[in-house]
């Protein structure tokens, strides 16, 4: 049985003065809040990066759902005569008649639209976050949302003026977009005491599956629209709301409490008494080496890794896998494509609420309960996947399933999601777009193995249950070395007194590691 205190062999004297260590709550009791006022202001916080996240996101993924008005003829469907398949249902009508898109794409070229975003989003991980903790998180999140919504007003523009300009501009929205974790797990350093975090972050984070629920169907429904070129509005209305949301955002929200001029004198007093008052002082050079050495930090990275790979396999490939196995129609799989992210919302906020209680009443320590979390956000998707594989051509079970695994891979912002904080609070937005950089090109790879696994003329259940296992085994494997290796314990460089680390960090180091 874990203790409900960690022990720690950096514990000493000097953490008591050490205003980054967030390890002092782990010995002493936090503090009881009393602040005045009917909102705080990191709910406020909290609040718009819920409301960024959705925004961004629905900037994100309207294009998934904009091409299919936007392009006048794909590759022919393949015709699958194996009978490792399920059944063809009856064919339903469908009440909304197809009109003719504005572009002749191919299916190779839609290809490349899509993956576009992605080329730039995975650039701005490390830059994104290193700037955040250098000169704040509030203008580096804000901006990074501000130019993804003006490179999406911009794609109709683009996309009628050339292929290539429109592979460009999706390109810079995920460059500007790519910052956005990173800078706001900085943020969170510096605003959330660490008994809070876990649901704190679920509640941010999960503003991008809200923005997902709710505008694929308000996309599907826009282009159907005659009015302004149906698909085009899909860009202007979800880029419209990024502007104004960023002009809430420089209002409301500021980089530390430190800086917050209508924060609640017990707020700031609380928030101090829990992590430290924030300074103002030069930043450390960033460790590079210490980071490549880090065996916690290649944990969270190689945990990180196998969750996406099990995000891209169910969000990217599942869709094709109800169309071409389980023979869903159109609208019905539209419809289905929007559920897990409700559930993953709903199970992620609920899931983190549960965990930081029980930190909070003692009864399992912090590195236990992000071992025990991460674990849940690993076993029961990848059980889930194994179960759709099973399930043949059972249709409620499959989207039961689904459900199922979205649900409770939320629990990961209670597990590794956060660690980073532990390690270091002065590098954690550099960490934080390191290991999403790396989790994200691993959830590229996703897509791309599939392809290998599938046969495009000739899809088959065994075809996909190879998927199914290849992604589950993937997941498991990468907790399994979480659970040997993770740490909370903050590692002796994070702290500026040590060695050499006290260096003022010119501008390149940014990109490059220290001599």
């Amino acid at each position: 049985m874990s203790s409900s205190i960690e022990e720690s062999p950096i514990i000493n004297s000097d953490i008591e003065h050490d205003v980054t260590s967030s390890h002092r709550n782990l010995i002493e009791a936090e503090p009881v809040e009393e602040t005045t006022g009917w909102i705080k202001s990191r709910t406020v916080l909290g609040i718009m990066g819920f409301l960024g996240f959705a925004s961004v996101y629905a900037m994100r993924v309207n294009l998934s759902v904009a091409i299919v008005a936007m392009v006048n003829s794909t590759a022919p469907v393949p015709t699958n005569t194996s009978l490792d398949v399920c059944p063809v249902g009856p064919v339903s009508n469908n009440s909304v008649p197809q009109r003719p898109g504005d572009f002749n794409w191919t299916v190779e070229q839609q290809s490349v639209v899509l993956g576009s975003f992605f080329y730039g989003y995975v650039l701005t991980q490390i830059p994104g976050g290193r700037i955040a903790e250098m000169y704040g998180g509030k203008l580096v999140y804000g901006l990074g949302i501000f130019f993804t919504a003006f490179f999406t007003l911009l794609s109709p523009v683009a996309a009628y003026t050339d292929i290539s300009f429109f592979i460009a501009v999706r390109a810079l929205a995920g460059l500007a977009e790519g910052v956005t974790y990173p800078a706001m797990h900085a943020m969170l350093a510096r605003w959330i005491p660490p008994l809070e975090r876990s649901k704190f972050a679920a509640f941010v984070y999960a503003g991008s599956n809200i923005g997902t629920v709710i505008t694929l169907p308000i996309s599907g429904w826009l282009c159907t629209l005659e009015w302004g070129g149906g698909w085009p509005l899909c860009f202007y209305i979800f880029g419209g709301i990024g502007v104004v949301w960023f002009i809430f955002w420089l209002l409301l929200v500021f980089d530390t409490p430190q800086r917050h001029p209508r924060i609640c004198p017990k707020e700031i007093e609380y928030i101090t008494r829990c992590i430290g008052p924030h300074e103002d002082k030069p930043s450390m050079a960033i460790p590079w080496l210490k980071f490549l050495t880090c065996v916690p930090l290649w944990a969270i990275l190689i945990a990180q890794c196998g969750q996406a790979w099990v995000f891209y396999t169910q969000f990217t490939e599942l869709p094709s896998y109800m169309n071409n196995i389980l023979h869903f129609d159109i609208v019905s799989n539209a419809r289905l494509s929007a559920l897990p992210y409700l559930t993953a919302w709903i199970g992620g906020i609920l899931l983190c609420i549960f965990a930081d209680w029980t930190l909070a009443k003692g009864w399992i320590s912090r590195l236990n309960s992000m071992k025990l979390w991460n674990t849940v956000s690993a076993f029961i998707p990848a059980f889930g996947l194994l179960g759709i594989a099973w399930a043949g051509c059972d249709r409620i079970s499959v989207i039961l399933l689904l459900c199922i695994a979205s649900t409770f891979g939320g629990a990961a912002y209670a597990g590794n999601q956060m660690n980073h904080i532990d390690l270091s609070p002065q590098f954690a937005g550099t960490m934080y777009g390191i290991t999403n950089a790396a989790s994200n090109i691993c959830g590229f790879m996703a897509p791309y193995v599939v392809g290998l696994i599938i046969k495009p003329e000739q899809q088959t259940l065994g075809q996909w249950r190879e998927v199914f296992y290849l992604a589950a085994a993937i997941d498991l494997g990468a907790n399994l070395f979480y659970l040997f290796f993770a740490s909370t314990d903050e590692q002796d460089w994070s702290r500026p007194d040590n060695d050499d680390m006290t260096a003022p960090a010119p501008v390149e180091s940014i990109l490059f590691p220290e001599s």
